[in-house]
């Protein structure tokens, strides 16, 4: 029996090759805390969770072709919710945690409910995002109970022991516990992408009307790809709670912090597994290395003036994103669906 090619398929249906480079890759990020300092460990710990936030952001957009603006909403809720149960009750965010997925799959199941029931879809959709996300934080603003105006602050009494039960310790102990919700992140859309529910979000995005020709409930599973991928970001949510130690409704509910979430996975690449990953770290870096460059120069304002230009250039040069470039280089072509 001749030996299998080397670029055959491997282990859950990946080539070789794509294995090797995601096994390097992997051991390269679980080694990271004992080889770089605080400060490279802290950009690290930052492109993990975009890249967290931008898998639940596709879950919605990439898969199902429901574009969300307002993805912060479900930020917010899940920050607030296992941070005010820490706050008021003492309550672990591990128990928080489900709670809070829970509250923000419930609100996304809602909107998508209203939405499209009553046919709200495209542009008109997107902008319903932002309206919900932007009466939250007026909400927010004005209740007492979880700091108003003034935000909600996690109070912090150790930073150097660690404890993992009230995420509490110092920066490696954040940044393994991001880096297993990415791997689970990263496990649930796989497999979500290649059960039944994936295929019909697929029929969905492609062409609507001939999904629901072919029987698919186009309610159901629309509504269903936003409570998942509300529930997703909602653990983004609580990490940003626990890791930032206080957040405002200003900021945290802002659409800011949505367009974050989804730049990271239009430069890697859209309905994509592995494509919000590589654009959350390279989009990370590029925002470091901008920075540098901004205190070298001295000039207020360059990194975000260049922060654009990178953006267009990498858009303009791969406008299907950075990972549909890189696929084929490592063996993999769309079959494999990663």
């Amino acid at each position: 029996m001749n030996a299998a090619p080397p670029h055959g398929p491997g282990l859950a249906g990946l080539p070789r090759r794509a294995l090797v480079a995601l096994a390097v890759f992997v051991a390269a990020l679980v080694a990271a805390p004992g080889l770089v300092d605080d400060y490279i460990l802290s950009v690290l710990i930052l492109g993990l969770y975009f890249a967290l936030v931008g898998q639940a952001w596709n879950v919605m957009t990439g898969f199902c072709g429901q574009l969300s603006l307002g993805h912060a909403l479900y930020i917010g809720l899940g920050a607030y919710t296992a941070g005010a149960l820490f706050v008021r009750f003492e309550i672990s965010p591990w128990i928080g945690l489900p709670v809070a997925m829970v509250v923000a799959g419930l609100a996304g199941a809602l909107i998508g409910f209203l939405s499209f029931r009553f046919g709200i879809r495209g542009v008109y959709f997107a902008l319903l995002t932002i309206a919900f996300a932007e009466f939250t934080r007026i909400l927010f603003d004005h209740w007492g109970w979880v700091g108003g105006s003034s935000g909600l602050y996690l109070p912090v009494t150790e930073r150097t022991q660690v404890d993992l039960w009230s995420l509490r310790g110092p920066l490696w102990m954040f940044y393994y516990v991001i880096l297993a919700a990415v791997g689970l992140a990263f496990l649930i859309c796989r497999r979500l992408l290649n059960a039944k529910i994936g295929y019909y979000w697929l029929a969905i995005r492609e062409d609507q009307e001939a999904a629901q020709a072919m029987g698919i409930d186009i309610l159901r599973y629309k509504v269903l790809a936003v409570a998942v991928s509300a529930m997703m970001t909602a653990f983004g949510g609580v990490f940003y709670a626990f890791y930032y130690n206080q957040f405002y409704p200003e900021t945290i509910f802002n659409i800011d912090k949505s367009i974050e979430i989804l730049l990271g996975v239009i430069v890697g690449g859209i309905g994509t597994l592995f494509g919000p990953i590589l654009g959350a770290f390279a989009l990370a870096g590029i925002g470091e290395v901008l920075i540098w460059f901004q205190d070298l120069v001295g000039v207020r304002g360059l990194k975000l003036l260049t922060y654009g230009v990178v953006l267009m250039i990498i858009i303009l040069a791969k406008p299907d994103g950075l990972w549909p470039w890189l696929r084929p280089l490592l063996g993999l072509g769309r079959r494999d669906r990663a």
